[in-house]
C-alpha cells in the first residue's frame, strides 16, 4: 500500500518547496517535497503532537 503524503493547503498550487506529512497507524512521517526519495523524519503520534504544539508556539523560530 502506498503512503499518502499531504502538503498544507497554505503552500499553494505552485509551491514545491515545503514539507509533506504522512500519517500511518503507528507513526507520522515528514519529508521535503523537493526530495521525495530523501530522508524521512519519523515521529510517534505523541511526539508529533508535541512538535506541532511547539511549532505553533514559535519555539523553533529563528531570531
Amino acid at each position: 500500500m502506498a503512503t499518502a503524503w499531504r502538503k498544507s493547503t497554505r503552500s499553494g498550487p505552485y509551491s514545491d518547496n515545503c514539507v509533506e506529512v504522512a500519517a500511518c497507524p503507528e507513526v507520522i512521517g515528514v519529508r521535503d517535497s523537493t526530495d521525495p526519495a530523501g530522508p524521512v523524519l519519523i515521529f510517534s503520534p505523541d511526539r508529533w503532537r508535541v512538535f506541532v504544539r511547539d511549532a505553533r508556539l514559535g519555539r523553533f523560530d529563528l531570531p
